[in-house]
């Protein structure tokens, strides 16, 4: 259940299966399957879910699975593994196709690659026929220095597939029963099985380690990005700019270096994200700029802006030519168009009305020990620095507060709330009390 650019590794391969309209899609689960199930429950119900037996091997993985097709099935049956991301519709199409024009038994996907070692060897005669496909452990010296590998990617005629299997045996070096098998079984029984080779080896590359992982998930976000660049978005270093198979972007957004977008996140047309900047599951409208921050779970509207270093977690929605500026936490807050948190305040459970300004170092205090408590602030109120809203509390429109207030009380519209008690200067106190420091030299001078 690795993730991939936003979904698990299964996700990506059930989301091809569904793409090629399948009639049937048949997950075939053993190691970890109740995580698996509940996934594939969750998010492709249509599937059949296939349990393996403790009977090993890809070969009684497949036979599984049969058992959940109906018994009068008749047609092509694809066959690939929950580990390779990158498999396209386009590559499984054109392998269906193939097969189908040429009436094969069986057709199996290869590659060529630099380095086959691990991977099921392809053997062909000297004219170039498929063979058979001999696994790494079960291979000679000879066969060990042949470069065309087996993707693991198939198409079977479902009853040739079915009787075949019945008769491969676990007799090999992994004491498994491989699907390998039933190509040369069925060639055994005269029958037409063909092997093409891919162009692109990404297509068909597995996931067996973090390593492997890694590459992989960065090939994938290399082709998303290229993708959505050839789509009108401006991506000014795709290298360190991450983008989730989920994400949508409009005409004419620009990513900055560092942006990460996850989950199910929309950027409208002419919108900027970033630099350093990662939102994720969250809506962003036209001609927003979003600068080093992080969004979770927010909606964003026209012409706002977000940051520098600016924390929006979920539940926040900013209206249009909003501000959230720099070292802002918002939480659960709903803010009016127009209205700004320039800098350095937190914001949680809050409503907060148009064109109202939050000045510097303001808290809304939501919390009292055990329970959460809510704010609302009106239209075109304005907030003196350093203020504390404590909650549950009401701040009616065209508001003022004063600088340093913490404000317990409902304020009308129209009033000015203050907490501040007048200020007192001791006169001499420094001299008195300090002693000695350069504080009281420079004021003896000074007096």
């Amino acid at each position: 259940m690795h993730e991939i650019a936003g979904l698990p590794m299964l996700g990506h391969v059930l989301a091809t299966a569904s793409a090629l309209d399948a009639a049937h899609i048949i997950p075939v689960v053993r190691h970890q399957k109740e995580i698996l199930s509940d996934f594939i429950n969750s998010f492709y119900p249509n599937a059949k879910i296939a349990e393996q037996d403790e009977i090993s091997g890809t070969g009684r993985a497949v036979e599984c699975g049969l058992k959940m097709l109906p018994s009068d099935f008749e047609g092509a049956v694809i066959v690939t593994s929950g580990d390779v991301p990158l498999l396209d519709v386009a590559t499984l199409e054109s392998l269906l196709e193939a097969h189908l024009e040429g009436n094969y038994a069986a057709s199996v996907l290869t590659a060529i690659v630099e380095d086959p070692a691990g991977y099921g060897r392809v053997i062909r005669s000297h004219d170039g026929k498929f063979l058979q496909i001999i696994e790494d452990a079960d291979a000679d010296a000879e066969q060990l220095e042949i470069s065309e590998v087996n993707a693991g990617i198939y198409v079977f005629d479902a009853a040739l597939l079915q009787s075949a299997l019945g008769t491969v045996s676990s007799h090999n070096a992994q004491g498994e029963k491989y699907l390998t098998d039933v190509a040369a079984e069925l060639i055994q029984q005269g029958q037409r099985v063909q092997a093409l080779a891919v162009t692109d080896n990404w297509l068909v590359a597995g996931i067996n380690d973090r390593v492997q992982l890694a590459e992989v998930s960065a090939e994938l976000n290399y082709r998303i990005c290229e993708a959505w660049q050839r789509s009108g978005v401006t991506i000014l270093d795709p290298s360190s700019t991450w983008i989730d198979v989920t994400v949508a972007l409009g005409e004419d957004v620009t990513l900055m270096p560092g942006t990460h977008l996850r989950g199910f996140t929309r950027v409208g047309s002419g919108s900027k994200i970033g630099p350093e900047a990662e939102v994720i599951d969250s809506e962003i409208a036209e001609n927003v700029v979003v600068s080093k921050s992080k969004v979770v779970s927010s909606k964003i509207s026209d012409g706002a802006v977000v940051g520098p270093f600016a924390y929006l977690r979920a539940g926040t929605e900013l209206g249009a030519n909003g501000k959230i500026g720099s070292f802002v936490e918002t939480k659960n807050a709903k803010i009016g168009s127009g209205s700004k948190i320039p800098h350095l305040s937190y914001v949680g459970d809050a409503e907060i009305g148009q064109d109202t300004n939050i000045g510097a170092g303001t808290i809304f205090a939501n919390y009292d020990g055990v329970n959460k408590h809510s704010t609302k602030i009106g239209s075109n109120v304005r907030s003196g620095s350093h203020n504390v809203f404590v909650a549950p509390i009401t701040i009616g429109d065209g508001a003022y507060t004063a600088a340093g207030a913490v404000i317990r009380k409902d304020v009308a519209s129209g009033d000015l709330g203050m907490s501040v008690a007048p200020q007192r200067n001791l006169a001499g106190w420094v001299v008195a009390n300090r002693p000695g420091t350069k504080s009281a030299e420079v004021s003896k001078t000074k007096n």
